[in-house]
């Protein structure tokens, strides 16, 4: 792989996260609701066909942060209701993502279980 396609990479996927670092330090949202900013906003932007575009230039730099988690959600749903009809908007997403969320509660779990917890007193 070319080293620009490291560089975009790194260029794309610092700008998301710089973008939620000022919305964490300069407004009043919640984490949560950042979060769900992103994801809907990764969403909508594939639904538009931006999305997929950053995704071609910056490869994990824009899926690897949350606005890909709304891409892989869009992607998996424009691509079932392709082959399902409209049984996809409800299959899509959670067929494009299951292994995901798959790994994060297995990895959660683990770290749960490995981890000696303290409580803030």
């Amino acid at each position: 792989m070319e080293l620009s396609k490291y560089i975009w990479c790194f260029v794309v996927g610092g700008f998301i996260c710089a973008i939620g670092q000022v919305l964490i330090d300069k407004t009043k949202l919640t984490s949560a609701r950042i979060l769900v900013l992103f994801v809907t906003l990764g969403a909508i932007l594939t639904g538009i066909g931006l999305y997929p575009k950053i995704v071609d230039l910056a490869g994990s730099g824009a899926t690897v942060p949350l606005t890909g988690f709304g891409y892989s959600l869009a992607k998996g749903t424009i691509k079932a209701i392709d082959e399902d009809g409209f049984l996809g908007v409800f299959t899509g997403g959670i067929k494009a993502t299951a292994g995901g969320v798959g790994a994060a509660i297995l990895f959660g779990l683990i770290a749960a279980i490995l981890a000696k917890p303290k409580m803030k007193g």
